[in-house]
């Protein structure tokens, strides 16, 4: 697949989003790209999930090459001719890009196989919310497809293109959706004294929701508690019987989460007892701490490295990220390391006016053909 193909690629994915667990399309370009490759691609894990493995030229260790396939639920904002096509969908995490890297670097390492070990790549569904990582271990990736190391990749705004960055440890923070419910009594706006208005209950709820990190975590802990949805009431005239917000806890560190969870839980209840309604505190959606293990991460550091030679820059121990990333469940299961290549001056990931950079691409498959070659190389099993 030449340069040109591979833009092409991208920017049809581009133009037509998926959301996670939906990405049909997707999957089927995937599996017929892989397929038209000479692989025999393995369809049906987490649904939409595609995997295709490479066997070296010899017997030897085995690793996961990992990209994401799904698309956000934000309207884009642009007037470039590969917008989406879907209202109300969008590739605003850089998704397409990643897929079609990882479908250049199958179509290399299939002209250029490492000497030994076997490469399995492995497109993952769901990764925006849905933990499609944990799905598809879960339904076997690793006892249908052995791998002793996984490695993942994603594209950073504001790292500067022809940059790449990770570290050892840490990298991307654990976290918790939540959903805050509370039920009080309506009442006419005028007659306030006859209701239990929950939206003032819930604005009292964001207020001191924020004092958790600012007042009881300890400052040199990471961590951060948004809530970023806020509904009730129905008119300008009527106080709200409900409210339901809605947010994310996010930390470097397990104990920290725990915490923050912990006093929701409490300041829910307090509340409760002192207006005399009723709050709920749901936590869903958990995604691990994303850790780096050291012996991969220099192994990563090689590749980088000898793909950037002089012409870059190579950052290895890059600031941690507050964002969270699936890929942390596959680190859970064996080590491997993520990271991260610049996708320069672009808009941040999830903004309406993202785009993923198509220059990169060729830097993002010389990386992950390296990374085979260095890691297969190893005279030993894992």
């Amino acid at each position: 697949m030449d340069l040109a193909d591979l833009v092409a690629l991208r920017k049809d994915l581009h133009a037509h989003p998926e959301l996670r667990f939906e990405e049909l399309r997707t999957s089927d370009i995937v599996a017929e790209v892989l397929t038209s490759l000479g692989y025999r691609p393995s369809r049906g894990l987490a649904k939409t999930g595609v995997v295709a493995s490479l066997q070296g030229k010899k017997p030897g260790p085995s690793i996961i090459l990992r990209a994401d396939m799904d698309a956000l639920p934000i309207e884009e904002r642009g007037d470039h001719a590969h917008i989406s096509r879907h209202p109300g969908r969008m590739h605003a995490c850089g998704h397409d890009g990643h897929t079609t890297m990882l479908l250049g670097a199958a179509a290399a390492l299939a002209l250029d196989p490492p000497e030994c070990g076997t490469v399995h790549f492995v497109f993952q569904p769901g990764e925006e919310g849905g933990a499609g990582a944990k799905v598809m271990l879960e339904e076997g990736l690793l006892e249908q497809f052995p791998a002793g190391r996984v490695f993942g990749m994603h594209n950073w705004p504001g790292l500067p293109i022809g940059s790449m960055a990770t570290r050892k440890g840490a990298i991307m923070a654990g976290g918790w959706r939540f959903l805050v419910e509370i039920k009080g009594q309506g009442s006419h706006a005028a007659q306030p004294h006859l209701g239990r208005d929950a939206l003032t209950i819930g604005a009292a709820f964001v207020q001191e929701a924020q004092l958790l990190v600012s007042r009881r975590s300890n400052p040199l802990t990471t961590a951060v508690l948004s809530i970023c949805t806020f509904h009730a009431g129905t008119t300008d005239n009527i106080l709200p019987e409900a409210a339901t917000l809605r947010g994310t806890i996010r930390s470097l560190d397990v104990q920290e989460l725990e915490a923050l969870k912990k006093g929701m839980t409490r300041l829910a209840a307090g509340l409760a007892l002192a207006h005399e309604v009723a709050i709920t505190v749901q936590f869903h959606q958990p995604y691990p701490v994303t850790v780096n293990t050291a012996d991969e991460t220099e192994l990563a550091l090689a590749a980088m490295k000898q793909v950037i030679g002089t012409q870059g820059t190579v950052v290895s121990d890059m600031t941690p990220s507050m964002a969270s990333e699936d890929f942390g469940f596959m680190l859970e299961k064996r080590p491997g390391a993520l990271v991260m290549l610049g996708n320069g001056a672009s808009a941040p990931l999830h903004a309406p006016d993202y785009d993923f950079d198509d220059t990169i691409i060729p830097q993002g498959i010389a990386y992950w053909v390296a990374l085979a070659h260095t890691c297969l190389r190893i005279n030993q099993d894992i």
